[in-house]
């Protein structure tokens, strides 16, 4: 089957929008569900079930409930994009280390704002594609917006749940998650749900909060459950195998993993 234009993709995932909410229901907004882009395997659902973790307890309470107050979004936003932070400082060599090719399909999981959501959309090309994954609307709605300004057509954005990122089956190449992972309520039934995600061989790019007793901040050491060994591990349960660690920030690690 020869690929479909650009345009006609868009106008299928269109098609497929669906109205619900992720971890709150303020009110209703448009959520994306994304489909396996032609030229991907698709990977039952029933073959490699997420039924294990149907039960799992939340492992961070309210974790994400300031998202959520009134002023949320804008005082998030704020944070997030603040020039301090060191994600927002080497947002591009973070982008340049996931091996980015054009034409890959790819997933920016907890994209907030979309400021590395639309690096990635540059580095994949026009006959690449993104999804923006986030559980904020606002958020969404703001990615939208900065890729519209950026003449980027690459962009869906979906509206991600509290286990799981609402991706098709087998539709990704590779799945990114940068300062997400410390946010995710219900992190085996979630992984899980990322890893059926990607098609065999994909690949799993996380960046996270480092966490070490004794030397990260009494601030640090509340919000961020997990420290590295512990999230490798709690990812490898999902299914993915550990390749490496890139060396380039300091109060973050860079991992990457595989799907077999």
């Amino acid at each position: 089957m020869p690929p479909l234009s650009h345009g006609l993709w868009a106008f299928l995932t269109a098609l497929v929008c669906l109205s619900s909410c992720a971890m709150r229901t303020p009110g209703t907004t448009e959520t994306a569900l994304a489909t396996t882009p032609v030229g991907t395997s698709e990977v039952s659902p029933a073959a490699e079930s997420t039924e294990p973790a149907k039960d799992e307890p939340s492992a961070h309470p309210g974790i994400n409930d300031p998202y959520f107050q009134p002023d949320g979004p804008e005082r998030y936003r704020r944070i997030l994009e603040a020039e301090s932070r060191e994600i927002v400082q080497r947002r591009s060599d973070i982008v340049d280390a996931m091996g980015l090719h054009r034409g890959m399909v790819v997933a920016d999981i907890g994209a907030g704002t979309g400021l590395l959501t639309t690096e990635i959309a540059q580095r994949v090309g026009a006959r690449g594609w993104v999804y923006a994954v986030d559980i904020v609307p606002e958020f969404l709605d703001l990615i939208r917006s900065r890729a519209a300004e950026q003449g980027l057509r690459n962009v869906t954005v979906i509206q991600g749940e509290e286990k799981a990122a609402g991706l098709g089956p087998g539709s990704l190449d590779l799945a990114f998650m940068c300062d997400t992972y410390h946010h995710l309520e219900f992190p085996r039934a979630y992984m899980r749900s990322v890893f059926l995600s990607l098609r065999p061989g994909g690949r799993l790019v996380l960046v996270d909060m480092k966490r070490v007793e004794g030397e990260s901040s009494a601030s640090v050491l509340k919000h961020v459950r997990a420290g590295k060994a512990a999230v490798i591990e709690e990812v490898e349960r999902a299914g993915f195998v550990f390749q490496s660690e890139t060396e380039l920030l300091e109060e973050n690690y860079y991992l990457h993993f595989r799907r077999p």
